[in-house]
């Protein structure tokens, strides 16, 4: 059903399975928010702040927050963190065997994520406990106490010595520039034909970057490139029945290292082939495709059908028979 609503509504599977839990709830306790969400007086964005608090409530718990929330004064006029802080406490007391559970279990689901920025800039995200939290980001304000008390003269902002100490950190480098790293960069045949073409190089999954910000004369960075044209990566195939090495290298460039199912763009977990090893597939780089975890799982659900159009398309058919191309 998620995959199913993904596509129909165009959105990343999150977000899809977010509408279904969110639909699910607001009609099993928590009326009086959905009559309010129909009326307009709350934005979708508020209901599900309200309703990812809820998530583990049976219905009468959930009844119960409902219940409370409708007494309080100017609820709708409320944003959205004010809103999940006082959903949140309402759950603590009507349930708090469930909230514990429910931070225990967050604590197992502990990571971190890198996310593309605009500016050839990134996001790197820790999802830890709310101490570890607390402790790191004091430990990198100490660190600009120390540098603002320093002799020399202070040319960085608080900002950017937090940062940068973070990096330093993390790596074990001397300074934030001096890391140690392979790049994988997808290279225009074009621009290594013509020295003054504009196409740029890219980093699959994080977009264009210049190419003077690939290396730096404090860092040893290891660039693999691979050619592509008109953006499509120039490979080969293998006679093995999975993806691996150069060919497996390949599929994810191809693919910018997203999921290329329509409207996901998860990161690529598992390479899938097109036409079925099982059917007689081969695995060459024109059968292969990059997907996330879940989109591969859905594929061998009954009444789910991928295959390549003449035109060279992906397409993806659902059990209710509609057809979605994947990204050209």
């Amino acid at each position: 059903m998620v995959a199913q609503i993904q596509l129909a509504c165009r959105v990343s599977t999150t977000e899809a399975r977010t509408r279904v839990a969110n639909a699910r709830d607001l009609h099993s306790g928590l009326d009086r928010i959905r009559g309010l969400h129909r009326a307009g007086e709350l934005s979708a964005a508020k209901v599900t702040a309200i309703a990812v608090e809820c998530r583990d409530l049976d219905t009468t718990q959930r009844a119960q927050v409902d219940a409370r929330l409708a007494t309080v004064r100017d609820l709708t006029r409320y944003g959205i963190g004010r809103l999940r802080a006082m959903t949140r406490r309402l759950v603590a007391e009507i349930a708090p065997d469930r909230f514990r559970a429910r931070v225990h279990a967050a604590k197992a689901e502990r990571r971190v994520t890198l996310r593309p920025a605009p500016d050839a800039m990134s996001y790197l995200t820790a999802y830890v406990p709310v101490e570890q939290g607390a402790a790191c980001l004091a430990a990198l304000q100490k660190a600009f106490v120390e540098i603002q008390i320093d002799p020399e003269p202070l040319t960085r902002t608080r900002g950017q010595v937090l940062a940068d100490t973070l990096v330093e950190r993390v790596t074990g480098q001397a300074t934030a520039t001096a890391v140690n790293l392979e790049v994988q960069v997808t290279v225009p045949i074009q621009a290594l034909l013509d020295p003054t073409s504009p196409l740029p190089a890219e980093i699959p999954g994080f977009g264009p970057v210049p190419a003077d910000l690939l290396a730096t004369p404090e860092g040893t960075k290891s660039l693999r490139r691979l050619l592509t044209d008109q953006g499509i990566v120039i490979g080969g195939d293998s006679r093995k029945r999975t993806f691996t090495g150069l060919l497996a290298t390949l599929v994810k460039a191809r693919a910018g290292n997203q999921c290329t199912e329509p409207y996901c763009d998860a990161p690529v977990r598992h390479l899938d082939h097109i036409h079925r090893d099982a059917d007689g597939g081969r695995t060459e780089l024109d059968n292969g495709r990059g997907v996330c975890e879940f989109h591969n799982h859905v594929r061998e659900q009954s009444g789910w059908h991928v295959a390549r159009a003449p035109d060279g398309a992906v397409v993806t058919t659902t059990p209710t028979g509609h057809t979605y191309r994947g990204p050209d």
